[in-house]
């Protein structure tokens, strides 16, 4: 306790659970939705021989197109290391190459190749039911505003977090 908390009271606990009023109350649910999240993104690569840090690395190329390491590991929270790991397990698995930038010879950028783009669409073909059991538990237009109100939470104004 300290001198400025009143002897007997007592702030509200987080504890992970339905009901939580604590100030930690929201960001304890969402850690607890991403991990169910994740682990049906999880369940739904692992048949596609990749794993979700592969997948992210995917979905940057096909929204960006050909893009340097550098920015790769900025739009996956990833650091230089993880990602050249990253991407040397998609060269190999034929899903990705490297080619050299014109005028920077040290600099290489990330290109999805056909057969990535083809596992990309897959794993989306793959995930559908997964996606739905996980939402399979709201009501009529709930997925809906929930996805809504994550977009506005994620992205305040609108902008790119």
């Amino acid at each position: 306790m300290t001198a400025d908390t009143p002897r007997g009271a007592s702030a509200s606990r987080a504890t992970d659970r339905p009901g939580d009023t604590s100030p930690f109350a929201l960001g304890l649910l969402l850690r607890r939705a991403h991990w169910r999240a994740g682990a049906v993104m999880v369940e739904a690569l692992r048949p596609l021989g990749i794993e979700i840090r592969h997948f992210a690395v995917l979905m940057v190329l096909v929204d960006r197109g050909p893009t340097v390491q550098r920015d790769l590991a900025a739009a996956t929270g990833s650091d230089k290391a993880g990602i050249m790991r990253v991407v040397d397990d998609l060269e190999r698995k034929g899903l990705a190459v490297r080619r050299a930038v014109p005028g920077d010879r040290r600099v290489r950028a990330v290109e999805i190749t056909p057969a990535g783009l083809e596992l990309f669409d897959a794993a989306h073909v793959a995930a559908e039911p997964l996606a739905e059991r996980l939402v399979a538990d709201l009501g009529p237009g709930e997925s809906e505003l929930l996805t809504e109100l994550l977009t506005r939470f994620a992205h305040p104004s609108g902008g790119e977090a």
